[in-house]
């Protein structure tokens, strides 16, 4: 199970196999600026600092470029961590928004 970090807050959380960086985050009840959560607005783009990311839907080029991914920006509504990550946002702060959801984020789906 892969841990997520998040810069500079230090938020750090564990993502379920095949979760991608947004599911993990809205499950344990944090929030940042995202649009249609399909890989097509560009809108939750972050920033890799250390680990890995693969896809396991298609992201189209004219979206993410071969050099965005090249330099660590990676969409986070499609981004699954293959190992443990940190990121940081881009204009936004990471909001905690539902606190109860921590208490139940560590419940494996199925």
């Amino acid at each position: 199970m892969p841990k997520l970090t998040v810069e500079p807050e230090g938020v750090c959380i564990d993502l379920h196999d095949d979760e991608t960086i947004l599911e993990g985050l809205y499950r344990h009840g944090y929030a940042y600026r995202i649009g249609c959560r399909r890989g097509g607005c560009a809108i939750c783009k972050v920033d890799v600092l250390r680990g890995e990311v693969d896809y396991n839907r298609p992201v189209a080029e004219k979206v993410l470029t071969d050099d965005e991914r090249a330099t660590g920006t990676c969409l986070s509504c499609r981004a699954v961590a293959t190992s443990d990550v940190t990121i940081t946002l881009r204009e936004d702060n990471l909001r905690r928004v539902n606190p109860l959801m921590a208490r139940f984020a560590v419940a494996q789906p199925g």
